[in-house]
C-alpha cells in the first residue's frame, strides 16, 4: 500500500456520483484543504466551485468512508489451533479452561517486541484499508500489565499516524485474569483502575474504556469499578456484554452512558430498555457469532423495535473472529441475522461512527466534515451486502487524500 504521506490530495469538484439514496440522479462532491465543502444534485453545484480541479467518479456509487467499530488488531502469534479444538467439540469456556483462548494471544503479545506488533498489525490493517475503512477502533487488552498494555496502545496510535486513518484506542485491561492473578481478580481490578489504567490515560493513549463481563471474565461488580475509575477520568465506557449470557451487563453500561454494548446475543428487554434510554450502540459482531457456531441470534427485532441504532464490526481478534473484511460482516450481518440491506449499510457508516463517539466526524458525508468517502463501483447499494470475497472499492478518500 502507498504511504500515506505520499497519496494525492482530494481537493477538487467529484463528478458524476451516484448516492444510495438517490441512485438515478448524478451527485457532485466539492473538497477543499481536506474537508467536504458543499454536497449534492450535480447541476446545483454551486458557481464559485465550477474552476476546481476535476475528478470524475465515473457513475460510481458514492458512501461515507466505513467504520469498523470494533477489533483488536493488535496482538502476537495466532490460535487456529483453538479453532481446529473447537471443530472437535469444544467450547470456547473449555478452550479458555484448558490455557488457551485469550490468555495464549496474552503469551505471544509479551513476547512480541512494539516493532514486531506494529509490522503484523499494519498487514492486517491494510486488508481493512483497502475495502474503504476510514476510521478503526483497535483495542487493548492481550498485554494485562501496564507495560504489555501501554505497548499494545503506543503500536494503536503508530498505526493511526502511519496509515492516516482515525484509530480510537480503547483500553481493555479487564479483557481477562493474568495467570499471575490466578484466583486474585479483585487484586487485579485494583492494578487496573488505580495503576494501569490513570497511568495510560495520563499518556494520552486511551480514548475509551472496555471491560470483558461474562461468566468467564469479569462480574457486574468489578465492571462497575472500572466504569468508576473510568468516569473519575473522564473517560467513555462500552462494554463486551451478554455474548454467553445474560449477566445484566447492557444495563449497568447504559447508566454509566456507555458508548457501545457488543455481542449482546444474550440482550434482556431490560437491557434493550436501558439502552434505547441511553443512546447506547448495539454493536453486533457476526464473525464471532459465526466462528463460534453459535446459534443464539442478538435480539433484532426487540431492538429495531425500540430504537437502538446498530452497528457491524469484523470484532477482528485471533481467536473468535480472525475477519479481515467488514463488507463481509455486512453480508453475514443480514443472512445471519436478519438486517436489511439499509440497516446494514448505516450500520458500518453513521451507527458505527456513533458507537465510537465519532458521528460529528465520520459516517456520513456532512459539509464542513472530514473528506472520507469511497467510490463503489457496482451498480447498487444491495451489491455491497450480496458479494463476498470481492473488493469493489474503485476509489478511497481518506483524511483528504485519495489513498486506493
Amino acid at each position: 500500500m502507498k504511504p500515506f504521506d505520499n497519496c494525492p490530495s482530494a481537493d477538487g469538484l467529484w463528478t458524476g456520483l451516484r448516492r444510495a439514496d438517490a441512485p438515478t440522479a448524478l451527485a457532485a462532491i466539492v473538497v477543499t484543504q481536506g474537508l467536504i465543502r458543499w454536497f449534492g444534485p450535480q447541476p446545483e453545484v454551486p458557481a464559485e466551485f465550477h474552476a476546481l480541479p476535476r475528478h470524475d467518479g465515473g457513475d460510481a456509487l458514492v458512501t461515507p468512508g466505513l467504520v469498523d467499530c470494533h477489533t483488536h488488531l493488535v496482538y502476537g502469534g495466532q490460535r487456529a489451533n483453538e479453532f481446529a479444538m473447537r471443530l472437535a467439540g469444544a467450547s470456547y469456556e473449555e478452550v479458555a479452561k484448558a490455557g488457551g483462548g485469550i490468555v495464549s494471544s496474552v503469551r505471544a503479545t509479551r513476547e512480541a517486541s512494539e516493532d514486531e506488533l506494529f509490522a503484523s498489525a499494519g498487514k492486517r490493517l491494510e486488508s481493512l484499508l483497502a475495502e474503504g475503512v476510514c476510521a478503526i477502533e483497535i483495542k487493548s487488552g492481550y498485554g494485562l500489565s501496564l507495560e504489555h498494555e501501554r505497548k499494545q496502545l503506543r503500536v494503536a496510535r503508530r498505526l493511526g499516524a502511519a496509515y492516516g486513518v482515525t484509530v480510537r484506542t480503547t483500553f481493555l485491561g479487564a479483557h481477562a485474569l493474568p495467570p499471575e492473578y490466578a484466583g486474585r481478580s479483585g487484586a487485579y481490578i485494583d492494578l487496573v483502575c488505580d495503576e494501569m489504567l490513570p497511568a495510560l490515560a495520563a499518556e494520552g493513549l486511551v480514548d475509551a474504556v472496555d471491560v470483558f463481563c461474562e461468566r468467564i471474565a469479569f462480574s457486574l461488580e468489578e465492571t462497575e469499578r472500572v466504569f468508576q475509575a473510568a468516569q473519575r477520568l473522564g473517560l467513555p465506557v462500552k462494554l463486551h456484554a451478554e455474548q454467553l449470557s445474560d449477566m445484566g451487563g447492557a444495563a449497568l453500561a447504559a447508566r454509566y452512558g456507555a458508548l457501545s454494548c457488543d455481542h449482546i446475543e444474550h440482550l434482556s428487554q431490560v437491557g434493550i430498555d436501558a439502552m434505547r434510554d441511553a443512546g447506547t450502540v448495539a454493536v453486533l459482531l457476526p464473525g464471532a457469532f459465526y466462528t463460534l457456531r453459535d446459534t443464539t441470534v442478538p435480539p433484532i427485532a426487540a431492538l429495531r423495535a425500540a430504537g437502538v441504532p446498530m452497528a457491524v464490526s469484523t470484532d477482528h481478534n485471533p481467536g473468535t473472529s480472525p475477519a479481515l473484511s467488514l463488507l463481509l460482516m455486512v453480508n453475514m450481518a443480514c443472512t445471519l441475522f436478519r438486517l436489511t440491506v439499509p440497516e446494514a449499510i448505516d450500520a458500518v457508516t453513521s451507527h458505527a461512527a456513533r458507537a465510537l463517539g465519532l458521528q460529528a466526524t465520520h459516517g456520513s458525508i456532512g459539509v464542513g466534515m472530514p473528506a472520507n468517502f469511497v467510490l463503489w463501483d457496482v451498480q447498487e447499494v444491495a451489491e455491497l451486502a450480496y458479494w463476498f470475497g470481492q473488493r469493489p472499492a474503485r476509489s478511497v478518500v481518506r483524511q483528504g487524500r485519495v489513498v486506493v
